[in-house]
C-alpha cells in the first residue's frame, strides 16, 4: 500500500485479508440476495446508515460502487466478511479518509451471524492492514449512543473509548449523539 502525503489510499490486499475463521474480499454480484436479506433487519437500520427500508436493488447498486471504487483505484475500502469454513456472507466492512492521516471504520454483521466475534476479527484485520499505511495516524470508529454490541466490538478490537459526540453522527439526515473510538499508531493492537 504506498504512502500518501494527504490521506490514506487504500490498494486491495493480496493476498485477501483472513484469519482462521474470516476472509475480506470486495463484495461481488453473488453478494447482492445475502446484503439485501441483512439489511432488511431492523437493527441494522437502527445502528447504520444503510437506506431503510432497504431493497435489492440498494444491494445491486452498492456491488457495483464498491466494484467501481475498487477498480478506480479510489481512496477507502469495502470489504464482505465471509465465514471462511462456509464461504457465506456474514457482514461487509468499511474503511474511509476522513481527513489527513485519519480514517474511519464501519460495518454490519448479519442477525444470524452475530456474537460470534466476526465483527472483531474483521475490525481487528482492516486495522492491521489499514496501518501498513505510513500516512495513516489515526482510525476512528463511531457507534450511535446505546449501541452495546459495537461498543463492546471496538473495545475488543483494540479502541479507545473517548467520550460522546454529541449531534455528532448524521444518520439518515437527524444527528444523534455518537461515542467516539480510536486506534492510533502506536497502540498495541494497531499493529
Amino acid at each position: 500500500m504506498p504512502a500518501s502525503p494527504l490521506s490514506p489510499r487504500f490498494v486491495l490486499p493480496d493476498p485477501p485479508l483472513a484469519d482462521e475463521i474470516v476472509l475480506l474480499r470486495p463484495p461481488a454480484s453473488a453478494d447482492v440476495p445475502a446484503i439485501a436479506a441483512a439489511c432488511v433487519d431492523p437493527e441494522i437500520a437502527r445502528w447504520t446508515t444503510v437506506p431503510a427500508p432497504y431493497t435489492p436493488d440498494h444491494a445491486r447498486r452498492f456491488v457495483a460502487q464498491t466494484r467501481r471504487w475498487w477498480r478506480e483505484g479510489r481512496t477507502g475500502a469495502i470489504f464482505a466478511i465471509l465465514e471462511r469454513s462456509s464461504g457465506s456472507l456474514v457482514g461487509m466492512i468499511g474503511l474511509e479518509p476522513a481527513e489527513p492521516g485519519l480514517a474511519e471504520v464501519g460495518y454490519w454483521v448479519a442477525p444470524e451471524a452475530r456474537r460470534r466475534g466476526y465483527a472483531t476479527r474483521a475490525v481487528r484485520l482492516v486495522s492491521t492492514w489499514a496501518f501498513t499505511d505510513p500516512g495513516l495516524v489515526r482510525l476512528e470508529l463511531h457507534t450511535l449512543v446505546g449501541n452495546e454490541a459495537s461498543a463492546a466490538v471496538a473495545a475488543k478490537a483494540g479502541f479507545t473509548r473517548e467520550g460522546v459526540a454529541r449531534r455528532g453522527i448524521v444518520v439518515r439526515g437527524e444527528r444523534m449523539d455518537g461515542v467516539v473510538f480510536s486506534l492510533v499508531r502506536g497502540d498495541a493492537a494497531a499493529g
